[in-house]
């Protein structure tokens, strides 16, 4: 690797992760809001929290910076420390194979809109996430509560069975494209989204409903589940390492937006329109991942919390079997497809 490829490298990744956690820390604001208003409240506004209450995840920063970090007596130090660590390191990993928009050149070299362009990208955020799950299971077992420990165990089970069902849906996707690759799945689409099919769209239906579950986000947000377990899972966790959990789960929610996008919603392409512009593409790119996050504050204002039957009574007698037959349709339409 010559000096000029370590040089866009390094840039990549200061742009993209200064980008993600810039837009993390403000989405606690932007989702306060949005609930706020849509239950008629004014949200975060005061004079000293800056216009429009601005500053408030600064206030909240300082504030989990600044309290005692508490450690319970009887719980397993070692584990109970690296667990919100795992959380917090697979999120941030997973940015490195996800493409915000096309290529261009510069100075007679190809530059990639991705930290890294990998041919089994898909594969690569799968794992990251499922063993992001670790996190969670860790959590509650070292914490030696009980509260905390069936929050871990309906972390594990709800996890498994969503991301089955996630797993499974990509695989429609892969059936088109032809490739793991995220680039290509895009420039396969390209302005022709493979939602406006029959097998994607329903495909686009069962991953949208298991990526609230794989977020622990509302309405199954079972690992947590103030009314039952007090906090679920990180109800033993105090200061900045309480908030590593809360800082996981917001970039996961950016991170399941944009394959959204990328598998269903043609990635940084217009409807019936192939974008080549850089900038244009980030811009459509990002308006996008950001319809999904207000999507995510939409679920959470509206509908009630799941009883954990039903949650998965939903992910196993339900999305499963609708997926495996999605598959086995989209199989039969590509081999006759490809046989003309």
């Amino acid at each position: 690797m010559d000096l000029f490829s370590i040089i866009v490298l390094a840039l990549k990744i200061f742009l993209v992760f200064g980008a993600v956690l810039t837009i993390m820390i403000w989405q606690t604001w932007a989702e306060r809001k949005v609930i706020g208003h849509m239950q008629l409240r004014v949200g975060p506004s005061s004079d000293f929290l800056g216009p429009f209450g601005l500053l408030a995840p600064l206030a909240d920063g300082i504030k989990l910076l600044t309290k005692e970090d508490i450690i319970p007596t009887k719980a397993d130090r070692s584990v109970f420390v690296l667990a919100p660590l795992i959380g917090m390191a697979t999120a941030l990993a997973a940015w490195a194979t996800i493409p915000f928009g096309p290529q261009f050149s510069i100075f007679g070299r190809e530059i990639a809109m991705s930290i890294s362009s990998l041919n089994i990208g898909v594969l690569f955020i799968l794992a990251l996430t499922s063993v992001g799950v670790y996190s969670i299971v860790l959590a509650g077992w070292a914490s030696n509560s009980k509260y905390a420990l069936l929050g871990g165990l309906r972390a594990s089970a709800q996890i498994i069975s969503y991301e089955l069902a996630m797993g499974l849906s990509i695989i429609v996707v892969i059936l088109m494209a032809g490739s793991l690759n995220l680039t290509d799945i895009v420039n396969a689409q390209g302005g022709h989204w493979y939602i406006f099919t029959i097998q994607g769209l329903v495909a686009a239906v069962i991953f949208l409903v298991t990526m609230v579950a794989e977020t622990n986000r509302a309405p199954f947000d079972m690992a947590e589940a103030e009314t039952e377990l007090v906090a679920g899972f990180h109800t033993e966790y105090s200061g900045f390492r309480f908030a590593l959990f809360f800082m996981a789960e917001y970039i996961n929610m950016m991170i399941v937006s944009c394959m959204m996008v990328i598998l269903f919603l043609g990635g940084w392409n217009l409807p019936f329109f192939v974008v080549t512009n850089p900038l244009l593409g980030v811009g459509i790119f990002v308006a996008k991942v950001f319809f999904f996050l207000f999507l995510f504050y939409w679920l959470r204002a509206t509908l009630p919390r799941l009883r954990y039957n039903e949650l998965m009574k939903i992910g196993w007698k339900v999305l499963i079997p609708i997926t495996l037959v999605n598959i086995l349709f989209t199989g039969v339409m590509v081999l006759l497809f490809n046989k003309g």
